[in-house]
């Protein structure tokens, strides 16, 4: 390291994107601090104590796979594993956790206490400290470290910013309003102003929570109860974790004396009473949003999720609200399961500023600012999952840059980290991004019992995946492989039945029978097939799979050799989009402001079309900016 700075790497914020950029650095060898507000506050899960869900849980593996610590932390402080949309398809199959907050802190916590090579540090930063570039180049100025409160200066030629919900933080609860980061720690309010004094363009974007309750003022005999999957299935590949479902979620519904207290109360909310001007989350909306965007729905889902082993808290998932603590007490009672519940928190909304994300680069690294970064719900994402994925992307590609390495970049084909950062990037977001299935165009080829298949390799070449685990991978890939290859180069023992009575009984390859929809493991061992006792019930899901999708797999591979072609023809960073008459003006407009990468970028930038792309390609090829 070069005597003037005192770290290689400075991450700001413990939260889940914090963490992963923080932990991925420092195994990577770099000399790393991360500073936070408040040491307690590591890895804290201030919404729903739970991890994964649709896309969510994709992410999730995907970040297991390269050697982030999430999973594996959800694995170990789980209270109740499911996978949720198992009567749909494989591609939209989802692990999900019902996670102990406290411990999956304290876990958290003692995983970046004992990580060599990282320092934490409890100051608040309030400024980033930077300088002018000296060579010619696109970026201006460039980061040498940060400055706290009181003063402090602390240089490293490397910042990651992973601030969550912090940034001017603002809470809501009905008229009340005070400046507050997530569950009552105190907001940053100067990095905000530190970003935009560099220039960078800040949105404002809003969130909430609903109240929690005693659980034991529950109504057990009103609700349905929802168990763990046995045997319970988790998120962290090859680390021979014991998961056990120890808990029950529970589901209930509002009802029309629900929404008629929210009607009649609507102005009391902050957020209809005018007083919050960021922009919610469209997929994840307060109780308040579905009442008037769905107004004849007659009642609403409502999940009791449990917060952990030793609180009787319950999160009640559903009803995340900014109303006043004395309508939120009667619209909890007017349902029949709560009516005598006691409320423990009550709900509130939160505003906080985010960094536009087309300031980005796919490296996580801001565009007009060399060596700094950001990660999480600074860039307008919501979730722990996207701000983790986020921030071991930002953690490797801050690593790799200091060594003069090529970037570490996932594509839409390989991951849905490459879908989020692409997202992201090109499309921009007007509300708190997040992670749907429906978002990725390869999703049968990115399902979430893959990732390892298609991500551990490059986890093992950064460093991250230990040689242990490399181990049981590639033992596992050739279980896998070598029963295929025996499925469809061996005859069933037992003849098949054909159909046409006229033609007689004859053996059939096992994976021919296997191709069929209703034919599982049980009908391949009634005609013969024996599996291995090192095939487990997870490696024959995936040859299952593998063997039943087979045709769609390979056209959608095939699909992403065509989008990765089109991904390799690469634009100029300083053409002039204005000087391409043969393009629509808005499409000039918006390929001069995103300024993609491949022909790939632009192609998905929200208002530039087919036809653009063909004459925006027929104009590289006649200057010779392509071949």
């Amino acid at each position: 390291m070069n005597n003037k700075y005192d770290y290689d790497i400075i991450v700001i914020g413990g939260g889940h994107a914090g963490i992963e950029a923080a932990l991925a650095a420092a195994r990577m060898g770099a000399n790393t601090a991360i500073f936070i507000i408040n040491e307690e506050s590591i890895g804290r899960m201030s919404c729903n104590p739970s991890i994964g869900g649709p896309a969510k849980g994709h992410l999730a593996r995907e970040i297991d796979a390269l050697g982030g610590e999430l999973a594996r932390v959800a694995d170990i402080t789980g209270i109740q594993f499911r996978m949720l949309n198992k009567k749909k398809g494989p591609a939209v199959w989802a692990p999900r956790s019902q996670n102990d907050r406290y411990l999956y802190s304290a876990e958290m916590k003692n995983v970046v206490l004992k990580q060599p090579n990282l320092e934490l540090l409890v100051e608040e930063v309030a400024d980033v400290l930077t300088e002018k570039m000296k060579n010619n180049t696109a970026k201006k100025i460039r980061t040498t470290g940060v400055q706290t409160v009181n003063g402090k200066k602390y240089y490293a030629p490397r910042v990651i910013i992973a601030g969550g919900t912090f940034f001017n933080g603002l809470i809501h609860i009905g008229k009340e309003s005070y400046p507050s980061g997530r569950d009552n720690e105190p907001a940053s309010l100067y990095l905000s102003r530190s970003l935009e004094k560099m220039g960078l363009r800040l949105g404002r974007f809003k969130t909430g929570t609903p109240p929690r309750i005693d659980l034991n003022t529950l109504n057990y005999n009103l609700v349905e109860e929802q168990p763990g999957d046995e045997p319970p299935e988790g998120f962290s590949y090859y680390r021979g974790i014991d998961l056990k479902n120890l808990i029950s979620c529970f589901l209930t519904y509002t009802n029309k004396e629900t929404h008629r207290i929210i009607e009649d109360n609507i102005k009391e909310s902050a957020l209809y009473g005018g007083r919050i001007r960021g922009t919610g989350p469209r997929y994840c909306p307060s109780i308040e949003d579905k009442i008037v965007r769905f107004p004849d729905k007659e009642m609403h889902h409502l999940f009791i999720e449990p917060e952990g082993l030793s609180t009787n808290e319950g999160y009640v998932n559903g009803i995340s609200t900014s109303l006043p603590a004395q309508i939120q007490d009667k619209l909890v009672k007017s349902i029949p399961a709560l009516n005598k519940a006691k409320i423990l928190k009550y709900g509130y909304a939160i505003e906080y500023d985010y960094v536009i994300p087309g300031q980005i680069e796919t490296t996580m690294e801001i565009k007009r600012i060399a060596g700094l970064y950001t990660a999480g719900q600074i860039n307008g994402t919501s979730g722990y999952e996207e701000a983790a994925a986020q921030g071991l992307m930002a953690g490797v590609n801050a690593i790799l840059s200091m060594d003069n390495k090529d970037p570490f970049i996932l594509d839409r084909g390989s991951s849905y980290i490459g879908v989020l950062i692409d997202d992201l990037i090109i499309k921009g977001t007007n509300e708190p991004y997040r992670m749907f299935t429906s978002r990725a165009e390869y999703r049968l080829f990115l399902r979430q019992d893959n990732a390892d298949e298609r991500l551990m390799p490059l986890g093992y070449k950064l460093g991250l995946v230990s040689s242990d685990r490399w181990s049981i991978f590639r033992k596992t890939m050739q279980i896998i492989h070598r029963e295929i290859e025996f499925l469809k180069n061996n005859n069933t023992r037992k003849k098949l039945t054909p159909k046409n009575k006229d033609r007689q009984a004859e053996p059939i390859k096992y994976a021919a029978l296997l191709k069929r929809p209703e034919v599982t493991l049980n009908d391949l061992i009634e005609y013969g097939y024996s599996p291995p006792t090192d095939v487990s019930k997870s490696i024959w899901s995936r040859i299952s799979l593998q063997i039943k999708y087979e045709g769609y797999l390979k056209r959608q591979q095939q699909d992403i050799e065509k989008f990765r072609q089109i991904e390799t023809l690469i634009i100029p960073q300083n053409i002039e989009y204005s000087a391409v008459k043969t393009i629509t003006m808005e499409a000039r407009e918006k390929l001069t402001k995103v300024k993609p990468k491949s022909l790939g970028q632009a192609a998905r930038i929200s208002g530039v079309n087919y036809t653009d792309i063909t004459s925006l390609m027929v104009y590289l090829k006649r200057n010779g900016f392509i071949s």
